[in-house]
């Protein structure tokens, strides 16, 4: 039988012109709707075989060969959340049907419960997803344009040394080794959370994120200053595999009521747990440390990223400045209400 049911959705059961069998949902509880869509698909299938025509691909088929191919990125788990949200839009849909109208519906659905910035970030996998089925796979030979939505720029947010000093003072024990190790060393933090004592020697003042859990998929060396050491000296020997726990366990939340208690005792408004990471790299770019060591140091994979720390140095900028500085051979002359400067 060409269409039968299950539980209330009607699937189809055809067979290629080639001898291949596809069972497939009509997504439909109506069977009159149902029966059209099986007669398509069959005329489709025709014409793919007998005329050489593209096959129409589903927005699912290019999900699915999205995350084939990308079984190798970081934040994989990430675009699988938002694939399962944009389901309730797309399911269903040939990526031939998702035009610039579709695209706008979904931004909007986001943007009212998200942020804009939030709703890039969908905007991008949509974009992302439907280039790699017209120029990788090529699924398509038009595609239609994203657009985003304008996100203003944020401030890089950061303490001082005394703020963070505070903030220690008032976070329990295992949450300040935890961000006073950050604090040292820059680490995202879910590879600071879940080193391991294998991952350090300390005798030669190293750590080493592995390929495969870092952002970047690059392997990591990590040095450690003196700051670092010390941490690591205070909880050896609290456990035997994990470097920082909690209870037994790696600390694997730490954006927590303790957290922000901590900071309101501190003084400190708006402050998340990843500006630890902002705050190391900004006391690295105040103390002259130069884009290319920041960028190797935070294990970043392109300049871009470091240099919204760059404004924070500029101590190579001063010698520059001095260029024009008044000297005492200087003298300045009064030419009507100019003053000029001209030096000897």
């Amino acid at each position: 039988m060409s269409l039968y049911k299950r539980g209330e959705t009607w699937w189809l059961f055809v067979t290629t012109p080639d001898g291949e069998r596809i069972r497939r949902s009509t997504g439909t509880k109506d069977k009159e709707t149902a029966q059209e869509y099986h007669d398509y698909l069959k005329v489709e299938l025709w014409r793919v075989h007998k005329l050489g025509e593209k096959p129409r691909r589903t927005w699912q088929e290019a999900a699915v060969q999205w995350v084939r191919e990308k079984d190798h990125k970081a934040s994989l788990d990430g675009d699988k959340a938002k694939l399962k949200w944009m389901d309730q839009f797309l399911r269903g849909r040939y990526l031939d049907e998702i035009n610039r109208a579709l695209i706008f519906e979904i931004a909007e659905a986001k943007k009212a419960e998200a942020s804009p910035a939030t709703s890039n970030r969908y905007l991008a996998l949509i974009r992302a997803i439907l280039r790699m089925a017209r120029d990788e796979w090529e699924w398509l030979d038009y595609i239609p344009k994203v657009k985003m939505y304008p996100e203003p720029k944020k401030r890089v947010r950061w303490i001082t040394r005394e703020e963070s000093a505070r903030l220690l003072t008032e976070l329990p024990v295992h949450l300040a080794d935890l961000a006073a190790f950050t604090l040292a060393t820059g680490l995202r933090q879910r590879n600071a959370c879940f080193l391991k004592w294998d991952q350090l020697d300390l005798e030669r003042g190293t750590a080493w994120i592995h390929a495969d859990e870092s952002k970047s998929r690059k392997a990591i060396m990590v040095p450690l200053n003196n700051n670092a050491l010390e941490v690591l000296h205070r909880v050896r020997g609290t456990h035997p595999v994990y470097v920082f726990t909690y209870n037994g366990k790696p600390v694997a939340r730490t954006t927590t009521k303790a957290w922000y208690a901590a900071c309101k005792r501190a003084g400190i408004e708006s402050f998340r747990w990843h500006d630890l990471r902002h705050t190391w790299a900004s006391w690295h770019a105040q103390s002259g440390t130069s884009s290319q060591e920041l960028m190797e140091l935070g294990g970043w994979s392109c300049i871009e990223m470091v240099l919204r720390y760059a404004h924070l140095g500029g101590e190579h900028l001063k010698h520059a400045a001095k260029r024009i500085e008044y000297t005492k051979s200087t003298q300045s002359v009064s030419v009507g209400k100019l003053r000029l400067v001209v030096s000897n």
